[in-house]
């Protein structure tokens, strides 16, 4: 009778398992489809006119890599070119 209940008690975990993966993954399928309409993704302020229309025109980005410049630079020079 011990084997029997573990067989049985095995088999439902995995049934249950089974079908709570298969309930989410549909419910999930359900809510990516069935929102409230696409929403807008907000961007900065800078990418709009003074309309509030976004921009269509290219827009340029500037990224500069790690040790593009060199550490040769000191404050120190600085303040010598100060006085």
């Amino acid at each position: 009778m011990l084997a029997v209940s573990l067989v049985l008690g095995s088999f439902l975990t995995i049934l249950f398992l089974i079908v709570g993966l298969v309930t989410g993954w549909v419910a999930r399928e359900y809510m990516m489809t069935h929102q409230e309409g696409p929403k807008q993704i907000a961007y900065h302020p800078e990418f709009y006119n003074k309309d509030g229309d976004l921009i269509d025109e290219e827009i340029v980005s500037v990224r500069f890599e790690q040790g593009y410049f060199d550490d040769d630079f000191e404050m120190e020079d600085v303040e010598d070119e100060e006085q």
